[in-house]
């Protein structure tokens, strides 16, 4: 047997043991309605559509949230069915329960109830969930206990009753800054889900003379969008059957007896009826589909009743039930429902106006609540909701809640504003930028360093109404920021008293320019394995605004992917805001992206990332070690006068203070990098992978071969205040960790009665010369080591002339004068991959 609506195949002996849900009743199950979080579209192999079950062999969307996939023309009857990954002020979570996605698992999945197979790369099969990962047949997954423990990982995820973001009307692409296209955000205006105008959907058209193809729309804002569906019926069918064949290819499941045909013609189209959203009354002008001439589309309409039954969910009250059926007719108001339901809900006491009935549209990509007002009929919304789109009937409900006044708060993190400002002033530049007419803003938190305050926008109105016109603001703000070139994102706040004890909470940094496309992976990767809302991409507002989430969190860890400067750049904000955070010393661990990746190396996390499961990588940040390891502060202070300066007035550059966490070079190695540095930039398309990036150094490496240089007469150096002969040297390297140029020992392993043996937190640095180009192909060979210098933990350079500069891979020519390295207050918590076998 296959079904005609979601092409869902099933033997007839196994008819009876069928669970999963047909597409057009999928939605009225959904527990809590929350949207999904669509990518830009790509290809996806060997994955299937969660609507229409068949193969997407064409460019599809996936959720970067669960394993939904579904076709362009399918997304519009996906369900809004997505994980509930925080809470937003009205929800308790005492228990958590699996969410259940279907099919798209690997061929070699294994059911936990029956230890068979239960994956398929030919048919979508399979149950998964979205938060343990456990794996069941279809027939076995309501064996499964319904609470879920987060599984293995269940001491690394934010739990989402301890995150709290008033995201009512508007889409979690605005939290996770994740853009389907290089369009514009829709606005108020646009599509009520967030859809582009799409294509119709794909129908096998048969050669057969027998067949007519029929364009069907559901309604005004079908026709508006130019969106309709294609469906083949026979020349002879009757009227009947072409309704049924409509409702079909819209996922409806009602009697077809209650849906008629309109023509669509181009006076149709240009109607006012049709193309705005109004109320006037539109003329039906019915027609038989089967005369002379028909016409090539058509528009399904509902027939009008004069009673009918609706649904009404109660909301966050606990009552023990789903919802109640209430009969309305055409006297019927929202007030009136209110009245007769609040019994049925046990509050015959309550007084009406502390309760407010809620239109939800359960939208794939946006769930929009709607207050009604008191005297509204209801049979008229149900009729002005089907005259918009008789699909929208399907996914929409309505609610009853109370009508509690609150104080609403959207905390929004902007960057990139001037530094070193107060909290005033950077208030009136967000008014001023944003043309704030009103007072609904404030800055609640300011890092001066990096001009970044956290906005905070209060409503004073009660909740549903204040949060629609919040929302109003924000997305009008949205196109202004955009346009200003603002970095900013949407924060949450992750609350303490809600996390477990014995949980430690992993904030995971990625830098998707690291390592080619990797990184991209790793973002989808690990919003599926943890929270979505403990992840942040480096390139939206930078490591600040995860930082800031996470800044009442009693205990948690951090996790890096990118390179030895995205490294850096993470440590150096966590210095910044440490005094900010109840957790002021988070261990940090890091997966390796860059070219170099000393660090990485030396901690254990391998040469660079080549493409492991992500899931190991986490249990393996689970067992790792913590390990203390020395931080350095730089200061340049530059004696001589910047070049370029105007009416000949030389005034010398000010001092610059800079971090060092691996190495700091001066002389030829500093060269190198500073030329790879501008090749880069010349041409940044052609760096993304490791191979042509190391090819890169060799070439330039290579064109300064018979380049001499000697560094040792035009500096001077002094350790721990005693001055440092220099030996005939054309670079010199300060070293902190035991791995030099991808993993080279500059320092060698030959035990000396002069120095200490070398650690990352002994507080010393290790100074260490080269020869040339030649010497430092020779250590990174593994032929040499370098010439060991000195060994201390107070340095004195000081510059002659311009000298080449480079401090963990990021270089630059500085001007004569003086360089002081220090130790940078105190070490920090660094996680090394432990040698264990992992745990299972």
């Amino acid at each position: 047997f296959i079904s005609t609506v979601c092409n869902f195949m099933s033997h007839e002996k196994c008819l009876k043991n069928v669970k999963i849900p047909c597409s057009c009743i999928a939605p009225s199950l959904v527990m809590v309605p929350v949207a999904h979080c669509f990518g830009p579209p790509g290809h996806y192999k060997r994955k299937f559509c969660t609507v229409c079950r068949k193969s997407l062999e064409s460019p599809a969307f996936r959720c970067e949230v669960c394993e939904l996939h579904v076709h362009t023309d399918c997304i519009l009857f996906a369900c809004s069915d997505c994980r509930q990954c925080h809470q937003d002020g009205h929800q308790d979570h005492d228990t958590y329960h699996h969410h259940w996605r279907e099919g798209n698992l690997s061929s070699s999945a294994r059911c936990e109830v029956c230890k068979k197979t239960c994956g398929s790369s030919e048919v979508l099969s399979g149950m998964r969930c979205e938060w343990c990962g456990i794996l069941a047949h279809a027939a076995c997954y309501v064996i499964v206990t319904p609470e879920c423990t987060f599984g293995r990982l269940r001491n690394m995820i934010l739990p989402p009753s301890s995150v709290q973001l008033f995201s009512r009307n508007f889409s979690k692409l605005h939290c996770f800054r994740i853009s389907e296209n290089l369009q514009t955000e829709p606005d108020e205006d646009d599509d009520i889900d967030g859809s582009t105008q799409g294509s119709a959907k794909d129908v096998q058209i048969s050669a057969d003379s027998s067949k007519q193809t029929l364009k069907i729309f559901d309604g005004n804002d079908a026709v508006k969008r130019n969106q309709f569906r294609l469906i083949s019926v026979p020349r002879i069918a009757k009227n009947e059957e072409v309704v049924e064949a409509a409702l079909r290819a819209y996922y409806i499941n009602d009697d077809q007896q209650e849906y008629e045909l309109q023509t669509f013609t181009q006076q149709a189209l240009l109607s006012d009826d049709v193309i705005n959203r109004n109320n006037a009354a539109e003329d039906s002008n019915l027609g038989s589909v089967f005369r002379e001439s028909v016409p090539e589309a058509w528009i399904i309409r509902a027939k009008p009743k004069d009673e009918e039954v609706i649904r009404i969910y109660p909301a966050w009250l606990k009552v023990g039930m789903a919802y109640v059926s209430l009969r309305v007719n055409k006297d019927s108001t929202t007030q009136t429902v209110i009245k007769e339901v609040l019994p049925l809900l046990g509050r015959q006491t309550e007084c009406l106006q502390n309760f407010k009935l809620v239109e939800v549209l359960m939208g794939s990509k946006q769930v929009q609540r709607m207050v009604l007002d008191n005297q509204e009929l209801i049979l008229n919304r149900l009729k002005d909701i089907r005259k918009i789109s008789i699909r929208q009937m399907n996914q929409t409900r309505f609610y009853i809640v109370e009508n509690s006044k609150s104080i609403v708060r959207v905390n929004l993190f902007i960057g990139g504003l001037p530094p070193q400002l107060s909290s005033e002033e950077y208030t009136n530049i967000l008014k001023d930028e944003l043309a704030i007419k009103t007072n609904v803003v404030s800055v609640s938190h300011v890092y001066q360093a990096q001009g970044s305050p956290a906005a905070c926008l209060f409503f004073e109105s009660p909740f549903y109404s204040s949060f629609s016109r919040g929302m109003r603001i924000v997305r009008y703000w949205h196109q202004i920021l955009l346009i200003k070139n603002f970095k900013y994102i949407f924060l949450k706040e992750a609350f303490s008293f809600l996390i477990p004890q014995n949980c430690c909470p992993l904030l995971v940094f990625v830098n998707p320019k690291s390592g080619g496309l990797k990184g991209r992976d790793l973002l989808y990767s690990f919003r599926k394995l943890l929270n979505p809302h403990q992840v942040f991409e480096l390139t939206n507002g930078g490591p600040l605004p995860g930082f800031h989430t996470f800044s009442k969190v009693p205990s948690f860890r951090v996790l890096v992917c990118g390179g030895d400067g995205t490294v850096g750049w993470v440590l150096g904000a966590l210095e910044e805001i440490r005094h900010k955070l109840v957790c002021s010393e988070p261990s940090v661990a890091i997966l390796p992206l860059g070219t170099g990746n000393d660090l990485g190396r030396v901690l254990r996390w391998g040469a660079g990332y080549s493409g492991e499961d992500p899931y190991s990588i986490l249990i393996s940040v689970d067992e790792a070690d913590d390990v203390l390891m020395d931080r350095w502060t730089i200061l340049l202070d530059a004696e001589e006068p910047a070049e370029g300066t105007e009416n000949g007035v030389a005034e010398p550059e000010p001092p610059k203070i800079v971090q060092m966490n691996n190495y700091c070079g001066l002389g030829i190695d500093a060269e190198l990098s500073l030329d790879f540095h501008h090749a880069r930039e010349e041409e940044p398309g052609k760096f993304n992978s490791r191979f042509h990036n190391k090819g890169v150094y060799v070439k330039v490496g290579l064109q300064k071969i018979s380049h001499t240089r000697n560094l040792h007469k035009d500096i001077k150096l002094q350790v721990d205040q005693h001055e440092v002969e220099l030996p005939s040297i054309e670079g010199l390297i300060f070293i902190n960790i035991p791995s030099w140029g991808s993993g080279a020992d500059l320092w060698g392993s030959e035990s000396d009665n002069r120095f200490e043996k070398p650690r990352i937190d002994d507080g010393l640095l290790e100074v260490v010369g080269v020869t040339g180009v030649v010497h430092m192909g020779q250590v990174q060979g593994g032929f040499r080591s370098g010439i060991r210098i000195a060994q201390g933990s107070y340095f004195r350079v000081t510059l002659l002339k311009p000298i080449p500069v480079q401090v963990d891979g990021e270089p630059w020519i500085q001007a004569p004068g003086q360089i002081i390295i220090s130790a940078a207050g105190p070490k920090v918590h660094m996680l090394k991959k432990s040698k264990q076998k992992q745990k299972k």
